[in-house]
């Protein structure tokens, strides 16, 4: 495998496309930039990668297949919009490259790589889910390994500045998209998901708050060691993420049970956990986490997908 690499694509020449592009260019060993593919032949992403020696595009994805090398891509990463995705995915599939959506369109799977990438190698197509969702379900998904998580809620609060015009057009999608998976890969029994756009300057770290309501007699000691194993876990792909404080945990029974809105009232353990995601700053400021997340969380899948693949060619 020594100096072999897979060939990836990236759709999207913006925030999150370029990001990703420089990721993959400073870090990875297993992959190379084959295309970076637009619609804008002004954007700054299409710019960068040029002068960075990449093969680019101004003609989306029908642009991509055009290109000389395309034969040779095996992974590309769709970072444009959910709207956008069900028209790349369907040329792509028929070239059988492996699609990695960074868009809340979620065709395939919903994959957080720590929690259910292994579940998910055969799939065509998968679903990076939302920054949202990539900071939150490792939580959910710890507490649901040693209790029964019956409601879970996460806020996710990024910068203002740091939410481009796709983050903004896809804020439905981006709710839709973290509650079900908050659900089908974190394990909770019902989950919402709210995101905040924060104003404020200067610019704010991604901050989040997972809030789960487990039985009243689970055990806060296994919980928590948990909740600390998987925030180690998640740091060794994002290095930005950590445990804001320590896991707070507040007892409601029968006589002062909790109402929520669409659920009912409640009984049980309530344990809140407070996360910040700092970016890497490679392409933008350090307090872009939200975006650093979904990068390096489809780097990381994208690496395993190459190793892989370069796994079977040798054998």
């Amino acid at each position: 495998m020594e100096n072999q690499q897979i060939s990836v694509a990236i759709i999207g020449s913006g925030n999150i496309g370029t990001d990703l592009m420089i990721k993959i260019m400073r870090y990875s060993k297993v992959l190379k930039i084959g295309a970076m593919v637009g619609i804008d032949p002004n954007s700054d992403g299409l710019a960068r990668a040029k002068r960075l020696g990449v093969p680019i595009t101004s003609d989306g994805v029908a642009g991509l297949i055009e290109l000389p090398n395309f034969k040779e891509i095996r992974i590309v990463f769709d970072a444009t919009s959910a709207g956008a995705h069900a028209h790349h995915n369907q040329l792509l599939q028929k070239y059988g490259v492996q699609v990695i959506d960074l868009t809340p369109a979620a065709i395939g799977p919903y994959v957080v790589p720590v929690v259910n990438l292994q579940q998910h190698l055969n799939a065509s197509n998968i679903n990076m889910v939302t920054c949202g969702g990539q900071a939150t379900i490792p939580m959910v998904y710890a507490v649901s390994q040693v209790a029964k998580v019956e409601y879970a809620e996460i806020v996710a609060s990024i910068a203002s500045k740091s939410a481009g015009p796709g983050t903004r057009a896809n804020i439905d999608e981006f709710t839709e998209t973290t509650s079900k998976a908050i659900v089908e890969v974190g394990g909770a029994k019902k989950g919402k998901a709210i995101i905040i756009l924060n104003p404020a300057e200067p610019p704010l770290m991604m901050r989040d708050t997972i809030y789960c309501l487990t039985e009243l007699n689970a055990d806060q000691d296994a919980i928590r060691k948990s909740i600390h194993d998987m925030a180690i876990a998640v740091n060794r792909y994002v290095p930005g993420y950590r445990l804001k404080q320590e896991v707070q945990f507040e007892k409601f029974d029968g006589t002062n049970a909790l109402n929520i809105p669409e659920v009912g009232k409640l009984s049980g353990l309530k344990v809140s956990i407070f996360i910040e995601v700092e970016g890497a700053a490679h392409y933008l400021p350090a307090y872009a986490g939200n975006l650093d997340i979904m990068t390096s969380a489809a780097l990381a899948a994208a690496e395993h997908f190459a190793e892989t693949l370069l796994s079977q060619e040798i054998a």
